[in-house]
């Protein structure tokens, strides 16, 4: 299954392309937008795609072979755009796209547990699976500023590390879990008798919960296992969302990619940032206007989202926002 990109359309006329321009595609994925992209900037437009998922840039590889030597592939985490453009002397850059959401097969097909649907896999969520965890103790490393760096642990590392606080925290913050407090408290009872490894024993411990705090009937002195659905979503969507973040420290990377892309963007260049969920669209629209009219002019003076037509045909799409800005 090959990932459906969003915003297609909305991205390719935001970056203004045409032949000659070369662009880079920050979140290389499945290649949706890339390959379009190269099509748009055809005879002699470049491309550089950027991932941390090997099997990611293998994959892509299959999809845009017959672009040929106007691809640069790097496999590294975009967060270290300057220097990945500057190792691979891509100039002239007129055009960055970064799309923040996970594709269809780090979910699906990667056995990496980022879906509480997939009960059998590990509970790992890294995009490169051969970086190790650095903790040594519950409370993370910090950054100059003061802010905790989450990776590179995997989510059962992670989840064994810290406290009933640290787990609460995190939920609320990342996840906006309305059950932090409860889920942590019970996360630390179980992982006392058993450690929480796979994707199902965490999502068991969320359950729980929710089974208790909703009341749901039991029988022989067990709760029924039917899921307790809330407002439409699984009780373990906001967990596993904010565990993905923190342990891949997403919202960092974020804050960091910004100035740097604006910094090798060259003048009239332009930047597209497709965001997910509230977090990010609100790190990435405090930036934009704490730039405007300095480095850059802001495009979009309200994020671009989806048609009706593609939220039908793309689900994913529905929570989509697209920023884009021009460099001065």
């Amino acid at each position: 299954m090959r990932h459906v990109p969003v915003l297609l359309q909305e991205v390719l006329e935001a970056l203004n392309l045409e032949a000659g321009k070369n662009i880079i595609d920050c979140t290389l994925g499945d290649a949706g937008h890339a390959e379009k992209i190269l099509e748009l900037t055809s005879p002699d437009g470049k491309l550089l795609g950027i991932d941390a998922d090997a099997e990611a840039i293998l994959r892509t590889k299959q999809f845009l072979y017959k672009f040929d030597e106007r691809v640069v592939f790097a496999r590294d985490n975009f967060e270290n755009l300057r220097n990945i453009v500057k190792e691979n002397k891509f100039d002239n850059v007129d055009g960055i796209l970064m799309d923040y959401g996970w594709s269809s097969p780090q979910f699906e097909e990667r056995g990496r547990g980022f879906s509480f649907l997939k009960t059998d896999e590990p509970l790992d969520m890294r995009y490169d699976t051969y970086l190790k965890c650095m903790h040594e103790a519950v409370s993370p490393p910090l950054t100059p500023d003061g802010r905790p760096i989450y990776g590179p642990c995997s989510a059962a590392e992670l989840i064994d590390h810290k406290d009933v606080e640290g787990l609460s925290e995190m939920f609320r913050k990342y996840g906006e879990e309305n059950l932090s407090k409860e889920i942590a408290e019970a996360i630390v009872e179980k992982r006392q008798a058993f450690p929480i490894e796979t994707v199902g024993d965490l999502v068991d411990v969320i359950l729980d919960v929710y089974r208790k705090k909703l009341k749901i009937p039991t029988e022989s002195g067990q709760a029924e296992q039917r899921i307790p659905w809330v407002g439409g979503l699984h009780p373990a969507t906001k967990v596993f969302q904010a565990l993905r973040i923190a342990v891949n420290d997403e919202l960092g990377v974020i804050e960091r990619v910004l100035p740097q892309a604006i910094e090798v963007l060259k003048s009239g260049g332009r930047l597209a940032v497709i965001t997910f969920h509230s977090i990010e669209d609100s790190i990435v629209k405090h930036y934009f206007k704490s730039q405007n009219n300095k480095t850059i002019k802001i495009i979009t003076k309200k994020p671009v989202i989806c048609s009706e037509e593609e939220r039908e045909q793309n689900p994913r799409a529905r929570s989509a926002k697209l920023r884009v800005i021009e460099k001065i």
